[in-house]
């Protein structure tokens, strides 16, 4: 039984390339993701331990009280700590860390990096060993500067340019004294950095005298354990906190591993999907091939092989299939991994170096999942084969299924289907993330339950596209009798491009009815013109504010100004805006109340509201962050949104008690209204800022949806992989089916159907299946697509269902030219046939 297995493998070489090539895909993508985030997990790993060799022990300011309290006076690093650092007993060295946001412009002023990853800091002395000089010399007064290698490499600059460089303030013009290398790993990531001097850093940071962090170097033979024991004794008990470098370094690598991990799910996600599709080939394959050796395994039989025996059979012969398309699939992902890991370069999302990282576990997962896959896949076919009498299968090559099997099948999948649509119906009526679950359970046996009962409609969806087939004469009238005469192998061809579709479908139909939701919601929550921020999120200097009011053509502006506080013993943040010019720049639906910005009257969202069961002229007493209480009414509940929300008072009144405020957004409202002119105008007034972004509502809603496009765009690029192996299923089948029809080809040639006609008859064929796998996936996709909205729409109230017709049309395009191309080759062999030597095949 074992040479016959391997045998038939041999004797199939053709036949079964489709099914190497569809397990190949699948295992390649898995073992390319594997291989791609271990490496890039491995580089930044590496680069954060490398950022440590030049501190043993970390001091920093302990932020929160014993009860979680961040409410009050925010503790400093001062020149005293840094000194006594310096001075306990086993250190070598202390060094003074300063950092904030710092956004340095190209030579055309336009911002480098990614706003999140551009930093600032400080130049130790003349000699940083954090930092080692590449050029120049270290930065010295408030009109110097040094800049990482990498930035200057990307930007062309050199010692000596003068470059443009924002904090948080107006646009600073230093002088470029020195270049550093550095093992950051923002840098590393395509950010930027920039070093001045300790006491410039200060100010322009804000913290004059003070420090975010001292780094303290241990002398030799003294141990970070020991080094952390004698800093805690010497500094103020409750207002700094000690950490080793080795903790910071396995911190770090925690956390890097964390955040690979979700880009690891999520391929490997996509990966599982490209391989379920692949599940279907495989069966479909196994299937054909055991119905054409039906008599071969009935002799088998007969000479005295048992029902296990013949199982084995095939299920070695998938084995060896599975085992060979695995290793291909090993080497092929190794290479995707390495393509990864390239293309991060070339996009300019840069990457510590590091080597490809192939780990026993990738290769293991690998093998493991390439052989499983294609054995369990083959493991019905094979036990379907086993299970018919010897001398049943010796009087026919094609058992057809009972009656009693297609009603089970039916029944089972209506079943399926039936309770899937319950539970995703179900999930849509409850509240935001607890509906996930359900809704993907429910979406699961949906596509399930579909799957199963995919024979059954095959018949009357195909037969609505008769009408259509009459046209091209006797060739499509064959065609629709062929795409129904094996329901069960055209709808495990067909669901292959279905599950594809349908994830298509489903993302595309979400995504353009989120960008409607967000374009509703800037246009109705907010009616200024433009909307300040900047570049990183960080917080805006109130100098912006006061230059924007004395702009020419400003009607009106309001910064949204954020400050914790304490309310009914929990942690509230308060939003201060100009009160008297709130009401102008945005149009807030009022559930009750007047809106009414002044003095302790205050303004609350409905979500506040309720939860401190609040409404219009109820009052509280808020703690500010200075400890002082103060009373407040309510004068009105507004219904909140993504972009608004939250306690509003008027900056007046919160002032006072902040030691340093800093806006976050300012709302700015124009004569002249939005235009090219009046952004111009906005942005040459704040100095050509690289830092700041000068935002219309359009601009806004096109960020936030440009995170959704990239998103979908993603998916589309991954999704291909399924209909890759789809396309080849599609080719398999009709491979297999030309070569199991040959004597009936044989005798349409001969009673007068020329080679044109067979090929249209193939072709004809492919077409319907592929239309048919492609209906199903769009009808699916829009279904789950609703469903997820109506999740959404609980937390989005502009949230609205768009079909997006267009692109139903395109996928729907796509899907008949998959069956196009997939038919090209089984249609051309199917007319090569020589009709006298197929009427005589078996």
């Amino acid at each position: 039984m074992f040479r016959t297995a391997l045998r038939n493998v041999l004797a199939h070489k053709a036949r079964l390339l489709m099914t190497v090539l569809a397990v190949m895909l699948g295992v390649a993508f898995v073992s390319g993701t594997l291989v791609f985030t271990n490496t890039i997990s491995n580089a930044f790993q590496n680069s954060s331990a490398k950022g440590f060799d030049q501190v043993d022990v970390a001091v920093q300011a302990k932020f929160q009280d014993d009860e979680g309290d961040t409410v009050g006076k925010t503790p400093e690093l001062t020149q005293a700590m840094l000194d006594t650092s310096a001075k306990v007993p086993g250190a070598a060295s202390a060094t003074g860390v300063v950092n904030g946001f710092t956004a340095i412009a190209d030579k055309k002023g336009k911002l480098i990096g990614g706003g999140f990853q551009s930093e600032g800091g400080n130049y130790w002395g003349d000699k940083d060993a954090r930092y080692p000089l590449k050029s120049g010399t270290a930065p010295h007064g408030s009109g110097e500067v040094a800049i990482d290698s990498e930035t200057a490499k990307r930007a062309g600059y050199k010692v000596g340019d003068t470059v443009r460089i924002s904090v948080d303030g107006p646009v600073l013009t230093p002088r470029i004294t020195g270049i550093f290398t550095t093992d950051d790993g923002n840098v590393a990531a395509g950010g930027s950095l920039a070093l001045f001097d300790t006491a410039t850093a200060q100010k322009l940071f804000g913290k004059a005298g003070t420090y975010d962090e001292i780094d303290v170097k241990a002398a030799a033979g003294t141990s970070q354990a020991a080094l952390k024991s004698q800093l805690d004794l010497a500094l103020p008990k409750g207002q700094t906190e000690t950490t080793t470098a080795q903790k910071l370094a396995d911190d770090q690598a925690e956390t890097i591993a964390s955040s690979m991990s979700g880009l690891k799910s999520g391929l490997l996600v996509f990966a599982g999907i490209a391989l379920f599709v692949g599940t279907f080939i495989i069966a479909n394959t196994f299937t054909m091939l055991v119905a054409q050796r039906t008599k071969e395994l009935a002799l088998l039989r007969a000479v005295g092989a048992s029902r296990r025996q013949v199982t084995r059979s095939v299920l070695l012969e998938a084995f060896v299939v599975g085992a060979v398309a695995a290793v291909a699939g090993l080497v092929a992902g190794i290479g995707i991994g390495a393509g990864l890991r390239a293309l991060m370069g070339t996009i300019g999302a840069t990457v510590p170096d590091g080597p490809l990282v192939i780990t026993s576990g990738t290769v293991l997962s690998a093998l493991a999942v390439g052989i499983l896959i294609t054995m369990l896949a083959a493991w019905l076919p094979g036990r379907r084969a086993a299970k018919i009498p010897p001398v049943a299968a010796m009087s026919s090559v094609h058992a057809t299924a009972t009656t009693k099997s297609l009603v089970l099948r039916n029944t089972l999948g209506a079943l399926f289907s039936g309770v899937g649509i319950a539970v995703v119906i179900a999930a849509t009526s409850m509240n935001g993330s607890d509906g996930q679950a359900p809704m993907g359970i429910g979406a699961v046996l949906l596509i399930i339950g579909v799957f199963i009962l995919t024979p059954l409609l095959s018949r009357p969806l195909i037969a609505a596209a008769a009408p259509v087939l009459r046209i091209f004469g006797i060739s499509g009238k064959l065609a629709r009798q062929n795409s129904v005469r094996n329901p069960r192998r055209t709808a495990a061809t067909a669901s292959a491009l279905m599950i594809g579709l349908t994830l298509i479908t489903g993302m595309t139909v979400m995504a353009g009815s989120l960008q409607q939701a967000i374009d509703k919601m800037a246009s109705s929550a907010i009616s200024a013109d433009y909307i300040v921020s900047m570049a990183n999120g960080n917080q805006l200097s109130p100098d912006v504010d006061k230059t924007l009011t004395t702009t020419s053509g400003v009607t009106a502006s309001s910064p949204l100004r954020n400050a914790p506080s304490r309310i009914d013993g929990e942690t509230e943040f308060l939003t201060g805006v100009n009160g008297s010019a709130i009401g102008k720049l945005t149009d807030l639906k009022v559930d009750s109340g007047t809106f009414k910005v002044a003095g302790t009257q205050v303004v609350v969202d409905d979500d506040t509201a309720k939860s401190h069961d609040w409404k219009a002229g109820s009052t509280f007493t808020t703690h500010y962050e200075d400890g002082k209480a103060q009373q407040l009414t309510v004068s009105a509940v507004y219904e909140g949104n993504a972009l608004i929300r939250g306690i509003m008072l008027d900056n007046a009144t919160l002032a006072p008690h902040q030691t340093d405020p800093a806006d976050m957004q300012i709302l700015v409202k124009t004569a002249d209204g939005a235009s090219s002119s009046t952004k111009d105008r906005l942005e040459k007034a704040l100095g050509s800022n690289p830092a700041v972004k000068v935002q219309d509502k359009k601009d806004l809603s096109d960020s936030i949806a440009q995170v959704f496009t990239l998103i979908l765009n993603m998916v589309y690029g991954l999704l291909a992989m399924a209909v890759i192996v789809a396309v080849l299923g599609v080719i398999n089948t009709l491979a297999m089916s030309v070569f199991e029809r040959s004597q009936e080809i044989g005798m349409l040639r001969a009673i007068g159907l020329d080679r044109k006609g067979i090929k249209r008859m193939v072709r004809l064929e492919s077409l319907v299946i592929s239309l048919f796998g492609g209906v199903l996936g769009i009808g699916l996709g829009v279904f789950f697509g609703w469903a997820a909205g109506e999740l959404i729409g609980s937390k989005m109230a502009t949230y609205e269902l768009v079909i997006p017709w267009a692109r139903m049309a395109l996928f729907l395009l796509l899907a008949g030219t998959v069956g196009v191309l997939a038919a090209l080759w089984p249609a051309r062999r199917a007319a090569k046939l020589n009709m006298l030597s197929a009427i005589k095949s078996e």
